[in-house]
């Protein structure tokens, strides 16, 4: 589990243009990483 403030560890996620972004390759950069529910779910 994470805390504010702890550092993340190196991710690979889907761009919006479809490519690979490694969080490693953003240095310097602040990122907000948003989770919710699958789409017209509860919860």
């Amino acid at each position: 589990m994470l805390s504010t403030g702890d550092l993340i560890p190196d991710l690979e996620i889907m761009g919006d243009d479809g490519e690979p972004v490694r969080t490693r390759e953003l240095p310097d950069k602040h990122l907000v990483l948003w989770f919710y529910p699958k789409d017209d779910t509860p919860g």
